[in-house]
């Protein structure tokens, strides 16, 4: 997934499911998991996203 293709998914997954999600880069592209799912390495997250 692209990042302009990512930004745009994860802020409305936040905003529908109403919890911080972040965004991640994966040797293959970047990803979009939940706060509380992502137990990975901190440096991989791009940015979280609070829909609060």
């Amino acid at each position: 997934m692209s990042l302009p293709t990512a930004q745009k998914f994860v802020w409305s997954l936040a905003q529908t499911l109403m919890t911080c999600v972040v965004l991640i880069y994966t040797g293959d592209g970047y990803s979009v998991l939940t706060e509380a799912d992502y137990d990975g390495d901190p440096s991989l997250i791009v940015r979280v996203y609070d829909p609060f």
